[in-house]
């Protein structure tokens, strides 16, 4: 972290937005995948049941919003990180 302190303004800020940008194309990328993915399989996956439904059913309705709302979490988590790694957090002013 001291390192990152040394740094010009300018490249604390880029490497700052880098990484934000990073995490985020991370979580798109999943957040597709668990949108989008399931339904070219929803026929293969009808064939499973879970608790009476059929697992594509379920996946739609419950494993997908399970999935985004562990995504809202961990992004606030690793944002409150990255901010306390280039000092930016709210303890830090």
């Amino acid at each position: 972290m001291s390192d990152l302190s040394k740094l010009p303004v300018a490249e604390r800020n880029r490497r700052y937005w880098q990484e934000n940008l990073r995490l985020i194309t991370i979580l798109l990328v999943i957040w597709f995948v668990v949108s989008y993915v399931p339904v070219l399989f929803v026929e293969a996956l009808n064939n499973i049941v879970i608790a009476g439904f059929p697992l594509g059913y379920y996946m739609g309705s419950q494993g997908s919003l399970i999935v985004f709302v562990v995504e809202i979490f961990y992004y606030a988590y690793a944002m409150n990180k990255l901010d306390a790694k280039y000092g930016l957090s709210d303890r830090d002013r």
